[in-house]
């Protein structure tokens, strides 16, 4: 058997690590302008939209807006908060928010700790139970027989009692107090006498941050947006949220008759397609503010959560 002389091999190994470091710059370049130009086109529409709002309605009417607002003005948001509903929406909606994502994180802890427990009896049953109701519903009519027997129609309630649960982030729950909290600590905690329910207070909570303020992302945005329930189940307009307030601002200021002006027509149809942007930055601004706060343990928590089904 012949011997390869060592510098041979040396040389070999020089090229291929040559080679190497030459393909990782070459895929480091490439995926960083795709990830450039994939930023760009989803920047560019938010962009576009926040600069339309402060514009004025004629320049956004014919088309002048295309990164920066043109002929600077507050019209579109001063149309907005001209409506007095906005300011009982905005109360309304903050309500749903808060009281909805704290009965929403109470609700997934209760559900998602016990069937994360592998020593809970019965515990593949009722995750199966759980996600069938992912998959199969009563459909709109029975629920609405339903909350009507219960007399929720028309009350607060409609909004935060058949949201309070979502199976979805009940499972993501689970899989991350199932990776996160070893049965190892549980166990050392009943020894010392420590009950479950003190037990997630004390230890799950403060190990389960990144989690919570996943969940809490999730609840909350669901709730700012939150239409559908309130469009079925609620007619006082003292108990709309925000977003069936806008949707009627929207509705009154759309151009649908026939109007002789043109000067007019085009007036209308400027202040309409202003109305539709600053309508987006209103119902949208609190949430893009608060959501850099909880960037890093929303992207923690979603990988963590997702690693098992």
């Amino acid at each position: 058997m012949t011997k390869v002389p060592t510098s041979q091999i040396s040389d070999v190994q020089k090229k291929q690590k040559i080679q190497r470091s030459l393909n990782d710059r070459v895929f480091t370049v490439v995926n960083d302008f795709l990830l450039l130009l994939f930023f760009l086109i989803v920047l560019y529409p938010l962009i576009y939209i926040l600069s339309s709002s402060f514009s004025s309605p004629k320049a956004v009417s014919t088309g002048q807006v295309f990164l920066w607002p043109v002929d600077l003005s507050l019209r579109g948001f001063e149309a907005v908060f001209e409506y007095k509903a906005v300011v009982s929406g905005f109360a309304n909606t903050i309500f749903y928010t808060l009281v909805g994502t704290c009965i929403n994180i109470v609700m997934t802890l209760m559900a998602g700790y016990p069937l994360s427990r592998r020593t809970m009896p019965g515990r593949r049953v009722l995750m199966f139970l759980f996600t069938f109701t992912m998959i199969f519903s009563g459909g709109l009519i029975p629920s609405y027989l339903l909350i009507s027997s219960m007399g929720m129609i028309n009350t607060r309630a409609v909004m935060l009692i058949p949201v309070a649960l979502n199976v979805y982030n009940v499972i993501i729950c689970r899989t991350f107090l199932e990776n996160t909290i070893p049965e190892e600590l549980v166990e050392a905690a009943q020894i010392d006498g420590c009950s479950h329910i003190r037990f997630v207070i004390q230890m799950v909570l403060p190990l389960s941050k990144a989690i919570l303020a996943v969940l809490v992302l999730y609840y909350a945005l669901g709730h700012w947006n939150a239409y559908f329930q309130a469009f079925i189940y609620l007619t006082d307009r003292n108990k709309f949220p925000l977003q069936i307030i806008l949707r009627d601002i929207l509705v009154l200021n759309s151009v649908s008759d026939i109007i002789a002006d043109p000067q007019l027509y085009k007036a209308r149809q400027g202040m309409a397609d202003l109305l539709k942007y600053s309508l987006i930055v209103v119902s949208s601004a609190p949430f893009m503010i608060a959501y850099p706060f909880v960037a890093k343990h929303f992207v923690k928590g979603v990988m963590i959560g997702s690693v098992k089904g």
